[in-house]
Formats: C-alpha cells, structure tokens, sequence
C-alpha cells in the first residue's frame, strides 16, 4: 500500500498526482546524488521547521535581512550554514544574492550540496503546499534508506548563465541522460542540470501539477480539468505572491 493515498479527501485526487507524491518522498528517502538518505530527510525536516522560525519572520518583514541580528531556530541537527541556506530559501528567495550563495560556499558547502538542497527544497515545498491546499495535514516524512550518494555531476555544467553550474543543451554527456527531451529549454528548466537525477526527480514531480515538457507549447489543447488560459493566469498570480523573479 502507498505511504500517500489521499483516501479521505473528496473529490478525488488525481491518480498521477497521488502517484507522483509516493515516488516523490520514496526518493526523498534514499541516497542522493551528494547527499545520503539521512542527510535529505534532515533537510526536509529543517525545510517544514523554517516555517515557524521566528528570526526568519523578523528578516522577511524587514528592509533588509542583513538589518537583523539574530540566528534561525533550527532543529540542532544540521550546521548553521547549511539552516541558513534552508531557511533563507524557504522564507525569502525573492532576496538572495550571487554574494550570499558565494558566502554559503565559502562556509562550507559544496556546489553540488547546495543544488541538492536547493533541489529537496522545491520538492517538499510542492507536496506540502499541496496537502496545505486541501485542508490536510503534513504527511510524515519516510524513514532513510541506507546507501552512498552517485557523486554524478554532469562533466557538461558550467558556471555562466546562473550562479550555479549548469549544463547547456549543447553541453549534454552521454552520462547525463534524457536531461533535455524537449528541444525548447527555457531556463527554468536547466537549473538543476549540473545534478542531472535531481533535475530528473524534480520534473517528475512537476509534470503532475503543471504539464509535462512536450506539452507546454501546446496552447491550443486543454491537458487539465481547467484550461490553459486559467492556469497561467493562477501560476502568473501565485509567482507574484511568491515573489518569483522568473
């Protein structure tokens, strides 16, 4: 039996999506690609307690974050680098700076860490807001698997277009895979690139709530219960609260 069925709420929810979730927190549980099961669940707890961490409130309502002193509240598990990193992301994004992710790395974190992170941030942050969404609770996090990180990172990633190293479509390695199926490739799309499973693993995900990759240009067909109209005019909305710069 799937750990997420979505059982008690009406009207059903859509079986890809139910699907999508399972696999979603089944990878959230094993090894990553520098990250091991444990250390990405730890993440994701962190993620959910950067909700209520009073410090990052106090930096969002303020002019700038770096006006307040203080430290985050975290759960004592993860160094403070790696919290800040997290919580920032989490709370205000719309505020970060090639400066602060360079002193992210300068305090420890590697490049790929930091994808990573960067990468289970968005995932649980989708599946959470969507639980949020119907009314329900969290679902709990899984329990890690054991085993050793892939270490893979695409020998194609460069630091150019974007703070972090990404791989251009031209770049692409045999070692990479499928990385980009679509000839059009926004760059949305190549911001996880340089880790290639967790840009895969992400997507994955996000097919399901938005529209696989072959379909995006399709304006003229409705893949979803709603129209394509209705969903950029929600997406566009919900960018704009979130403060999303793309």
């Amino acid at each position: 039996m799937p750990a997420i069925t979505y059982r008690s709420y009406q009207p059903s929810v859509r079986g890809d999506l139910i699907e999508a979730h399972n696999n979603c927190w089944d990878r959230l549980s094993e090894p990553g690609c520098w990250l091991d099961g444990s250390r990405r669940v730890v993440v994701a707890a962190e993620i959910r307690n950067a909700r209520t961490c009073s410090f990052c409130s106090e930096q969002k309502n303020a002019v700038s974050p770096n006006a307040i002193s203080g430290s985050h509240s975290s759960l004592g598990v993860l160094d403070d680098n790696e919290v800040e990193v997290i919580h920032r992301i989490v709370s205000d994004p719309g505020r970060l700076s090639k400066k602060w992710y360079e002193e992210k790395l300068t305090g420890g974190l590697s490049e790929e860490e930091y994808i990573e992170i960067l990468a289970i941030i968005a995932m649980v942050m989708v599946v959470d807001t969507f639980t949020f969404a119907l009314g329900i609770e969290d679902h709990a996090l899984p329990n890690p698997k054991s085993g050793k990180p892939s270490y893979y990172r695409s020998p194609g990633a460069k630091t150019n277009a974007a703070w972090i190293p990404i791989v251009e479509p031209e770049d692409v390695c045999e070692g990479d895979g499928e990385l980009y199926p679509n000839p059009k490739v926004g760059y949305i799309v190549r911001a996880l690139s340089a880790l290639p499973d967790m840009k895969q693993h992400y997507w994955d995900l996000m097919d399901s709530h938005y529209l696989p990759g072959p379909l995006i240009y399709q304006y003229d067909q409705d893949h979803r219960a709603i129209n394509r109209t209705q969903m950029e005019v929600i997406a566009g909305r919900v960018s704009a609260l979130h403060q999303c710069l793309y």
